[in-house]
């Protein structure tokens, strides 16, 4: 094989790889791009999370990987006393564990409880780097993310100063310099996991500021279309009173006349009536925002704290009335039965489902009379297909949060009280239009 041949053979080689590799890239390219795609359509429809950040304590065991060095040493006979090391690793684990649960609401964050397992945590830790030193002193990093999970400004600055001056003066104790190192770790753990943590919450705030923001424009523009109704009305009334009083005033003298005012006043008013449900259409039902709001007056009234919790995007009028009844009806029962001191009202919505929650923390039992918005009770056939949830109230609810493809469930909770949930699938807008506009077709034939 001549040396030309041999030459042609290689370049030909070359060039299909060339050729393969380009459409590799390009099926890459294709795919990355498909993918891409794919997730931000789940991201849309909520199949994804959208949240940023850590997002629960799961997020920080990871760490405990730190003591495996320790955890090592108790097996190998490096550690004296052993019982009393796995003790301590023990119970440093569980005060870890707690915490870092308990760092991700800011109501379990201040409470007293989540500080004194703070300091248990940091009185654990001492003891176990300064009886031991080696791997244990890997405990001062782990406490310092505890403690920037849990500390904020402007307290943040100080306690992870002495936490840091802490571990460096055990450190060098055990250790000699060569401890600096673990103490610019912890105080680097702190830092950043404070610095991380105060980033979510502030991306988490204002996420929901965003979603305020839109329920309000939504509130604001169902106001300005009450404003347009009350000035079509008034338009329109005044015209048939004229032309009923000159209708009145011809049919004695010129009954043609008179028919032509009626026929007028038949006509204005059949424009009027499309006009208004036009007008009115997803705008006339009641807002969630007021049954809300007059859940927490008459709560604070009853002498019960109210506190309540709204997320997600705005609601179209239809699942805001049916919510609006679940919040009614469980309020009056928490007044009137529970013996409560505390009921908590939280609403979270997704893309394709709403969530309602009340729970109190009373006697956990509801036996209501029939409220006086309630329907009249249903027909004994369907009576008998809907299981009995509470009293008559909870029982109509049931009902008609099933026939909109809800549902409603209620019982006491499983810490005491009693627990209402309602969940509904989130209605589309477009969709609420064409059957709006169906309805006012067929009224006006």
């Amino acid at each position: 094989m001549s040396f030309t041949h041999k030459l042609s053979c290689r370049v030909d080689g070359i060039r299909a790889e060339i050729r393969e590799a380009r459409e590799h890239q390009r099926y890459y390219r294709e795919n990355r791009q498909r993918l891409r795609a794919e997730y931000r359509a789940a991201q849309c429809a909520g199949e994804v999370p959208t949240r940023a950040g850590l997002g629960s304590g799961f997020g920080l065991l990871p760490w405990l990987l730190l003591g495996m060095g320790a955890f090592s040493n108790l097996f190998q006979g490096e550690t004296p006393n052993p019982w009393v090391g796995g003790l301590g690793l023990l119970t440093f684990n569980s005060l870890y564990i707690y915490v870092a649960f308990r760092a991700f609401r800011e109501e379990t964050r201040d409470a007293l409880s989540t500080r004194v397992a703070l300091v248990l945590l940091g009185l654990v830790t001492c003891g176990l780097a300064m009886g031991y030193g080696g791997n244990w002193l890997l405990f001062f990093p782990l406490f310092g993310l505890a403690t920037g999970a849990v500390v904020r400004l402007p307290h943040l600055r100080w306690v992870g100063a002495v936490v840091t001056v802490v571990a460096g003066a055990a450190s060098v104790l055990r250790d000699g310099w060569g401890g600096l190192d673990t103490a610019y770790a912890t105080w680097i753990s702190t830092m950043v996991t404070a610095a991380i943590m105060s980033l979510s919450e502030a991306v988490r705030q204002l996420r929901e500021a965003r979603e305020e923001l839109a329920r309000r424009a939504v509130e604001e523009e169902r106001l300005r279309f009450s404003r347009d109704l009350h000035d079509l009305l008034g338009h329109t009334l005044s015209v048939i009173v004229v032309k009923s009083e000159a209708a009145r005033r011809l049919a004695p003298r010129d009954l043609d006349a008179a028919l032509l005012q009626v026929r007028d006043i038949e006509s204005v008013g059949r424009q009027a009536l499309t006009e208004i449900r036009e007008a009115v259409t997803g705008y006339r039902e009641g807002s969630l925002g007021t049954d809300l709001d007059g859940a927490v007056s008459a709560l604070r009234a009853a002498g019960i704290v109210p506190v309540v919790q709204r997320s997600g995007p705005p609601l179209t009028a239809r699942t805001e009335v049916l919510l609006g009844w679940v919040v009614r009806e469980a309020v009056t029962n928490v007044v009137r039965h529970s013996g409560a001191q505390r009921c908590e009202i939280s609403v979270r919505g997704s893309a394709e489902r709403v969530r309602l929650r009340v729970r109190d923390d009373g006697r956990g039992t509801t036996a209501e009379p029939p409220l006086p918005w309630n329907d009249a009770p249903a027909d004994p056939a369907s009576a008998q297909s809907t299981p009995l949830i509470g009293g008559t109230g909870l029982k109509g609810l049931t009902e008609r949060l099933a026939a909109a493809g809800g549902c409603l469930e209620a019982g006491p909770g499983p810490r005491g009280g009693f627990t209402v949930c309602a969940e509904l699938p989130v209605e589309r807008e477009e969709s609420r239009g064409v059957e709006e506009r169906a309805d006012v077709g067929g009224a006006g034939r």
